[in-house]
C-alpha cells in the first residue's frame, strides 16, 4: 500500500476554538489557521493560531507537539509557516514567527526558535541544523 493511499479520502477537519478535533488535537483561534490538504496532525497537539499558522500540503506533525503564534512568557508573537511536506517529530515545540521550510524534518523533542531552511534535518533544544536532506 502506498503511504499516500491513506489520504485518498482526506477531508478538511472540523475545527472549533478550544475543542478537540475527532483526532484529539486542538486549535485556539482556528479562523487564523490555514491547513493544507492531506495533512496529518497527531493526537494531543496544540496549535495557537492567534497571529496566524499556515500548514502546507502533505505536512505530518507528530503527537504532543505545540505550535505557538504567541508566547506570553517572552512576549513574542508572529505567524508560523510550515512548508509543504515538512515532518515535525513528536513532542516538538515551534515558537512564534518561525518558518519551517518545505520538505524539512524536525526531530522528536525539538525546540524550534529559529527559521528552518528547506530540505534540512534539524533537532535538539534549541533545534540545530544536522544535515541537508540531499546529502
Amino acid at each position: 500500500m502506498d503511504n499516500n493511499d491513506r489520504f485518498d479520502n482526506w477531508n478538511q477537519p472540523e475545527i472549533e476554538h478550544g475543542k478537540l478535533t475527532k483526532w484529539n488535537w486542538i486549535v485556539q483561534h482556528p479562523q487564523n489557521l490555514v491547513l493544507g490538504e492531506k495533512t496529518d496532525i497527531g493526537s494531543f497537539t496544540y496549535i495557537n493560531a492567534m497571529h496566524g499558522v499556515e500548514i502546507g500540503n502533505g505536512v505530518q506533525i507528530g503527537s504532543h507537539c505545540s505550535i505557538y503564534s504567541i508566547s506570553t512568557i517572552d512576549n513574542k508573537m508572529g505567524k508560523v509557516v510550515i512548508g509543504e511536506g515538512a515532518l515535525i517529530g513528536t513532542h516538538s515545540v515551534i515558537m512564534p514567527g518561525i518558518t519551517v521550510g518545505k520538505n524539512s524534518i524536525i526531530g522528536a523533542h525539538s525546540f524550534v526558535t529559529k527559521n528552518v531552511p528547506e530540505n534540512v534535518i534539524v533537532a535538539g533544544v534549541p533545534a540545530k541544523l544536522l544535515k541537508r536532506r540531499d546529502e
